[in-house]
Formats: structure tokens, C-alpha cells, sequence
């Protein structure tokens, strides 16, 4: 495979396992990335703006569902590591590998076109200095787009404007610029919780703005991480398992309308489950105030639905990202509609030689399903694996039998369930003719 060249957009988590798997099949492998470095979203410091998370983030998936396969997290990492500490595991896992010298740093991918033989065409210019260097054209023989999707805002749209501080939570990065303030935080989400107690530790008032129930679970149930006590019944049927999780947190933390929040209007499933453990004390202490929907803005007066009205200085949107692609033009394909057309959400129907990595949001961590899809998409490529059956029939299949019923919002058409997904892709990579170097190993 040494004479084929693939070009691989991202070097964050999804990014890296695909340098990987494909040069260990013997691809001619470069990776393009607009960071300092590796680690993609959890490289809090970059230049770039690139990075969604904030100062105190750590994951909300526990360290026993979220390593890779090929390289465990190190002796000693705590539950639920911090953004310092995973981004030290990228970094470890980059240099353990030797994807280093494969990756182009500080470089901006500015076009992908595919040719008429299945090659592609890729534009890219070095960022220096902030600014931009020579465009460059290369021809590779296929194409990776792990890019992730938690950088581009989605914004809530509601009448009226508000004059205040008006921000996403992609470019919120600590607390402390809101000492004093009377902050809003719209969101139910893991980001939206997250944003709210950190600000009520400084803030004058924080409010938190739901415009319907979420299920919120702890991070820790009888002393075990939530994902692996839940992980536990992974085989038994689905609703016995939704039951058990609902009774659960009913006993565990009692109903969201005893603390002011609305009830879920959906199943535990439907949605990504919001982990927080910190929530419950700060709406119980006072700290957070829960609200309903927005009607409309005037100026720094929020209208509520409820009738009421307040001012605030800020006001911090959580409420998800777009899936966009700008290197890529969108009549090529379609991502950002209701039904991602992508079997195993990796391979599209209609276009040779490209793979999408990571592009799935798993109620679980993205990272382990992402190097799965990395060792079947190379061995695709080599060859030894080809979908069973036509694209078109497999997407049609998969979108009709999804893991879980989503709400149908925009934040909700690349779901899957963690565990169901993952078995899918080892299902099909058992399929798969052995590579020549495992072949020689077995020798």
C-alpha cells in the first residue's frame, strides 16, 4: 500500500487513530492540522479558537468506557480525566506511534475536490504568523475527514436582540470574566450545566434556561462511574434497560420538578444524557436559579415564557454546533440535515475513496467507536474489507433501525448508542482478510 497517499484532515482523537491504522497497513500517510499540536478540541490553549472546552472541563465519560483499544490510559488517571491530562494522552499516543512526522501542523485545509479516477484534489496553506501562506495543491488517492464537529456555533434564534455580553459556550473558557454579573446560560446540556455552576461561584445571579426537561445523571452511582455501573446491563433488552435507569435516578436523586426543573418530555435515551453531579447542589444552595424558555430579547431585559421578565449582563449560549465541512462543497454531500447519509456514519454512497471519522455522537465517548471506524476504513481501502451489501441499501437500513428514537431537533441526527455501535464495527472488522503483517506475526 506504500505506493497509495492518503490525505487525513485533523489530528485531534479521531484524527490520530486514523494515522495510524492506515500507516499500519503501509499507507503513504499526511495529516493536516490548523493547531500547534495534536488533540484537537482538548488543546485548551490554542491559538487558533479552535478548542470548546474551558478551564475546568473534564470528560464526561469515565476513563473504563473512553481509551483506545491500542493504547490504555496510563496507571493511576483519575475517573474522569481532566483536559490537561487527556490532552497529555494524545500527545503520548502521537509520539508512542511516531504520527508526528506524518502530521503538518499550523496548516489550514482550504479545499477538497474529488477527481474523475476516485483520487482527491486537496488545497492547503500554512498559517504563519496568523496569516496565510502559499496555497498548495496535492493529489492523494483518498481522503479522511476527521475534523470533528464541536466547532462551528449553532445559536438559538429568538426574537428581540440582546444588547449585554452575548456569548456560544465554544468561546467560553473560564469564570472568572463574570464576577459580579447576572449571567443567563441557556442550555441543557453537559456544557450548559457545567457553564452555570462555574459561573454561580463568582457571579451575582446565574440563571438556567431550559426549554424542556433533560434527564440529568450522576457521576457516580453506588461509588461506580455512571457509563460503567449502566455498562453492566449493555446485554440486557433495551426497554429493561431504560427502566432500570429510570428508576434508578429516581431513587438516586428524585424528580426534576422537586428542584424547580421541568420533568424529561422524552425517554433517558432520546437525548444525550446531561452528566452532573455539581447541578443538583448548586440549584438545592441557591447558587442557580432554573427557568423555562425564552420568549423574546429587549435589550438586556430576557422575557420568559413563563411571564417573567429579568436583566442580564451575559448571557452564554450552550446550545450545540453545526456540522460543517468549508474545505468541502455542500452539493457534494449532504451532513447537516436530518438523515446523515453514511454507512457505519463513516462511508457516503456516492463518493469514492472518502471516509468521515468521528463524525457520530455516541451516548458514550466518540474516541474508542473512532478508532474503530479508522481500522476498518484502511482496510477498506487495502481492500481486505468491502461493505455486505450496497451502500445505499445498508444507509437506508441503518436509518430506518436507529440505536435509539432521537428527539428530532437539528442537535440530533448522529446519534448512536456506544455500545451497540462499537459492535457493529468489530462485526465487520472480523470480516475482514487479515493484513499482510498480521499474517507474517501469526507466522
Amino acid at each position: 500500500m506504500a505506493s497509495k497517499k492518503v490525505a487525513v484532515i485533523g489530528a485531534g482523537p479521531a484524527g490520530l487513530p486514523t494515522i495510524k491504522n492506515f500507516r499500519d497497513l503501509g499507507f503513504e500517510v499526511t495529516a493536516f492540522d490548523k493547531c500547534d499540536g495534536v488533540g484537537g478540541n482538548w488543546r485548551f490553549n490554542d491559538a487558533t479558537g479552535h478548542s470548546s472546552v474551558f478551564e475546568t472541563t473534564h470528560i464526561i465519560s469515565s476513563k473504563y468506557t473512553s481509551e483506545y483499544e491500542d493504547f490504555p490510559l496510563p496507571p493511576g488517571t483519575p475517573d474522569y480525566p481532566s483536559h490537561q491530562q487527556l490532552l497529555a494522552y494524545f500527545t503520548a499516543y502521537a509520539e508512542t506511534f511516531g504520527l508526528l512526522p506524518s502530521i503538518r501542523f499550523k496548516t489550514l485545509v482550504t479545499e477538497t475536490k474529488p477527481l474523475e479516477d476516485g483520487r482527491w484534489a486537496v488545497t492547503w496553506q500554512p498559517l504563519a504568523g496568523g496569516g496565510e501562506g502559499q496555497a498548495t495543491t496535492e493529489i492523494f488517492d483518498a481522503l479522511c475527514v476527521a475534523s470533528g464537529h464541536h466547532h462551528t456555533p449553532r445559536w438559538p434564534d429568538y426574537p428581540g436582540t440582546f444588547t449585554g455580553n452575548f456569548i456560544h459556550s465554544h468561546d467560553y473558557k473560564r469564570a472568572a470574566p463574570f464576577a459580579g454579573q447576572r449571567v443567563l446560560v441557556i442550555g441543557g446540556g453537559n456544557s450548559a450545566c457545567d457553564v452555570a455552576v462555574e459561573t454561580a461561584r463568582v457571579s451575582e445571579q446565574t440563571v438556567l434556561s431550559w426549554r424542556r426537561g433533560y434527564w440529568l445523571v450522576p457521576k457516580f452511582v453506588f461509588g461506580v462511574p455512571s457509563d460503567k455501573f449502566f455498562y453492566r446491563f449493555k446485554h440486557m433488552p433495551r426497554f429493561l434497560q431504560i427502566s432500570g435507569m429510570k428508576l434508578m435516578l429516581r431513587i438516586l436523586q428524585g424528580r426534576n420538578q422537586d428542584i424547580g426543573l421541568p420533568a424529561p418530555d422524552h425517554e433517558i435515551l432520546s437525548s444525550h444524557p446531561t452528566l452532573n453531579s455539581d447541578l443538583y447542589l448548586a440549584l438545592r444552595h441557591g447558587k442557580v436559579q432554573p427557568k423555562g424558555d425564552i420568549e423574546r430579547f429587549d435589550g438586556q431585559t430576557v422575557h420568559f415564557k413563563d411571564g417573567t421578565a429579568q436583566t442580564f449582563d451575559s448571557i452564554v449560549a450552550c446550545t450545540g454546533f453545526h456540522i460543517t465541512h468549508p474545505f468541502m462543497d455542500p452539493s457534494l454531500i449532504d451532513l447537516g440535515g436530518k438523515d446523515v447519509r453514511l454507512y457505519q456514519k463513516m462511508i457516503p454512497e456516492t463518493l469514492q475513496n472518502l471516509y468521515f471519522i468521528g463524525l457520530f455522537q455516541p451516548l458514550g465517548c466518540i474516541w474508542p467507536g473512532a478508532e474503530l471506524q479508522a481500522k476498518l476504513a484502511a482496510r477498506h481501502l487495502a481492500g481486505l474489507w468491502t461493505p455486505p451489501g450496497a451502500l445505499s441499501s445498508l444507509i437506508d437500513h441503518e436509518l430506518a433501525h436507529p440505536d435509539v428514537r432521537q428527539l428530532d431537533t437539528p442537535r440530533h441526527t448522529i446519534t448512536v448508542n456506544d455500545g451497540d455501535f462499537r459492535s457493529r464495527l468489530r462485526k465487520q472488522l472480523a470480516r475482514a482478510r487479515p493484513a499482510p503483517a498480521d499474517v507474517a506475526a501469526a507466522a
